[in-house]
């Protein structure tokens, strides 16, 4: 129920920028960096949603600013490509900054200090200082007013596995879970192409409008209906004949439709099928 009004929340504060710092090259640095780290699971999500609600941040300051500073057409140019400037000069050192606050929020052993990030920010030509590093968490922290630990959809998957043990759907619960968070890391990597591919089946139309793609952000960013769509599929590819049941579960505990989780899952595994083999 927590979850349930937390998404909700959510969804009803949703920023029209929402996504826009989810594309697949920032997801994949931020995995394989977590990976190179060998920082616990969760991490890497928390790193991903840091990241993504610190820029938005940013973002809206700006834009703000702009609103409340009346300039010529020309000094606005000016400034928006200075920022435009410091934006991409800065970006790696606030995404390095994102995973090392994520790895301390994980309570894991493995935590992200200062000189392994500063090792890693030499290694690509940045001369960034320890205090810079400082103060780029602290830039983070105060953009987000601390508040920093979230859930991510990872929270929403392994607490609905948990649902459907306690109701009594008998699953393989450690093949399941492992499928999951494939699956999940999957959906980050194909955001796009997977919610475009949901977003047509749902208007039965594969032109869809402005206003369309823009009414459909709110489905892009529910963590409950991404939580239930992995599980479905996951279920679907270990266990086909407990499938039907899944989704009838997961219905009822979620209030979302067996349609809208069927035609998630197809989406997923019309992309699983259609991707290349490693």
């Amino acid at each position: 129920i927590q979850l349930a009004m937390e998404n909700e929340q959510h969804l009803s504060e949703l920023s029209d920028l929402a996504g826009s710092f989810k594309e697949a090259q920032i997801v994949e640095f931020i995995f394989l960096l977590a990976e190179k780290w060998h920082l616990d699971q969760p991490v890497k999500y928390q790193a991903v949603e840091l990241l993504e609600r610190f820029m938005i941040k940013q973002v809206e300051q700006i834009c703000k600013s702009s609103r409340d500073n009346v300039r010529s057409d020309e000094q606005e140019g000016s400034r928006w490509s200075s920022l435009k400037d410091q934006f991409c000069d800065t970006f790696v050192l606030r995404l390095v900054s994102c995973v090392q606050l994520a790895s301390k929020l994980s309570l894991h052993y493995n935590i992200v200090n200062s000189d392994t990030a500063l090792q890693f920010l030499q290694s690509l030509k940045y001369s960034y200082t320890k205090q810079e590093l400082l103060e780029s968490e602290l830039a983070v922290l105060k953009t987000l007013h601390f508040q920093v630990n979230v859930s991510t959809p990872l929270a929403y998957v392994e607490l609905l596995l948990e649902v459907l043990g306690h109701n009594g759907c008998l699953l393989p619960v450690k093949p399941l879970h492992q499928m999951s968070v494939q699956l999940l890391d999957f959906s980050y990597l194909t955001r796009d192409p997977i919610y475009s591919t949901l977003l047509k089946m749902a208007i039965e139309n594969s032109t869809p409008s402005q206003l369309q793609v823009a009414k459909f952000l709110a489905v892009k960013e529910d963590s409950m209906l991404l939580a239930v769509g992995i599980i479905s599929t996951s279920v679907f590819i270990l266990e086909p004949r407990h499938w039907a049941q899944v989704v009838e579960h997961l219905s009822s505990v979620t209030g979302i439709t067996s349609q809208s989780i069927s035609e998630f899952s197809c989406a997923v595994l019309k992309h699983i099928v259609g991707s290349p083999t490693p």
